[in-house]
C-alpha cells in the first residue's frame, strides 16, 4: 500500500493493522500445527509449550487478527466512504501500539505463567471473568480490548459524522458497534452453568453469525463498488436485504446452541426454524457477488480482488451456509454436538472473513 496511491493520507494508518492481522495469522497458523502435532507426538514440545496454553494461543490469536483486520479495513474505507480525511490518525496509530502490547504481553502470559497463577495475578478473584473457551483473556486484557474498541469507535463514529453518509459505512458501523457490545456479555460469569453458557454464546455466537455477517457484508460491497463500476443504488439494496436476513436468522438461529444445555424445550423449534433459514443470507450473498461481477461496467486492473471476494462468498455459503444447516437442526445435532463438524464448519467462516484485509 503506497501513500501516494491512497485517495486520502490517513488512510495509511490501515497498513500497520493489515500487517499486524497478517503475522497474527501467520502465528496462529504455526500453533495450530504445533497442538495439532502434540495429539500425534504427545510429548512434543509440552516441557516448553503446554497444550493447554498452546491452544489458548491458537484460538485467541484468531480473535486478536480478525479484529486487526476489521480495524484496519474500517480505517481504510471509511475516509473513502465518507469523502473526508479520517478524524484522527494519529490517536488510530496509538491504540495500533497499544492493542498489539497488550495483546504481546497477554500471549507470553498464557506461555510462562501457569493460567491459575495467572488469574490470582490479574485481579480474577475481583470480577472473575477467565477459564472460558475463546474468553481466556485476564481482567486487565478484557478492559484494554473495550477501551481500545471504544477508542476506535470514536475516531471511526466521527469520521463518518463528518462527512460523506452511505449505506456501507452504515451498516459498517452498525457492525462495529454491535460487535462491541456483544464482547461486553465476556465480563457476565455467573456460577449458574446454563446461564454462563447462554451469556458465552451471546457473545461467541452473535459475534460470528451476526454483527460479523453486517461487517463482512459492507466490506464486500464496497470492494464491489470499486471493482465493478455497478451503480451504488443497486448494490444499497442488495446489502440491506443481506443484513435483514443475516440479523433475522443469525440472532433467533443461536438457539441452536440452547438445546442441550437446560434452557426451556421450545428453543430446539426456535433454533431448528431459524438455523435450516441461516444459510439464505449466505446464498443471498454469494449471489450478490456474481451478479455484481457479471454486471460490471469495466474491467478492474485488481483481478485478484474480485476472485477473492466471490471465492470467500462461495466458501461461506457452502462452509458456514450448507455445513452448519445439516448439523444445527436439533435431530441432527443430537448426535453431533460436540464433535469436530462444530470445527469443520466453522473454518469456512473464518476464511470468509480474510477478504477483510485482502
Amino acid at each position: 500500500m503506497k501513500a501516494t496511491t491512497l485517495k486520502y493520507s490517513s488512510q495509511s494508518v490501515a497498513k500497520p493493522y493489515f500487517i499486524a492481522a497478517l503475522a497474527l495469522f501467520t502465528g496462529q497458523i504455526l500453533f495450530g500445527l504445533v497442538i495439532g502435532l502434540q495429539y500425534v507426538v504427545g510429548r512434543l514440545l509440552v516441557s516448553y509449550i503446554p497444550f493447554n496454553a498452546a491452544r489458548m494461543v491458537h484460538t485467541n490469536l484468531l480473535i486478536v487478527w480478525l479484529l486487526f483486520g476489521f480495524m484496519g479495513s474500517a480505517y481504510y474505507l471509511v475516509p473513502e466512504e465518507s469523502e473526508t480525511e479520517l478524524y484522527s490518525p494519529k490517536f488510530a496509530l496509538l491504540l495500533f501500539w497499544v492493542f498489539l502490547v497488550a495483546r504481546a504481553l497477554t500471549i507470553v502470559g498464557y506461555l510462562v505463567v501457569p493460567y491459575a497463577k495467572l488469574a490470582e495475578l490479574t485481579g480474577n478473584d475481583l470480577l472473575m471473568t477467565m477459564g472460558r473457551e475463546f474468553l481466556e483473556q485476564p481482567l486487565p486484557t478484557k478492559l484494554g480490548i473495550v477501551v481500545v474498541a471504544l477508542g476506535f469507535l470514536f475516531n471511526i463514529t466521527m469520521t463518518v459524522l463528518k462527512g460523506r453518509k452511505t449505506a456501507i459505512s452504515t451498516v459498517l458501523l452498525m457492525g462495529l458497534w454491535g460487535l462491541a457490545l456483544m464482547f461486553l456479555f465476556s465480563f457476565v460469569n455467573p456460577h449458574n452453568l446454563v446461564r454462563d453458557k447462554m451469556y458465552w454464546w451471546f457473545v461467541v455466537h452473535l459475534w460470528v453469525e451476526g454483527v460479523w455477517e453486517l461487517i463482512l457484508g459492507a466490506l464486500l460491497a464496497f470492494v464491489l463498488v470499486k471493482t465493478t463500476g455497478v451503480d451504488r443504488e443497486v448494490i444499497d439494496k442488495w446489502l440491506y436485504l443481506i443484513i435483514a436476513m443475516a440479523l433475522i436468522t443469525g440472532i433467533l438461529g443461536t438457539g441452536h446452541h440452547f438445546y442441550f444445555i437446560g434452557l426451556p424445550g421450545y428453543w430446539q423449534w426456535i433454533g431448528t426454524i431459524f438455523s435450516a433459514l441461516e444459510p439464505i443470507p449466505f446464498f443471498m450473498m454469494t449471489l450478490f457477488a456474481f451478479n455484481m461481477v457479471q454486471k460490471r461496467r469495466r474491467e478492474h486492473p485488481n483481478q485478484a480482488a474480485i476472485l477473492w471476494a466471490l471465492g470467500c462468498s462461495v466458501v461461506g455459503f457452502l462452509g458456514a451456509g450448507l455445513w452448519g444447516f445439516i448439523h444445527t437442526l436439533a435431530p441432527v445435532n443430537y448426535y453431533t454436538h460436540g464433535t469436530q463438524m462444530t470445527a469443520s464448519h466453522g473454518l469456512p467462516g473464518v476464511l470468509r472473513c480474510l477478504r477483510c484485509w485482502w
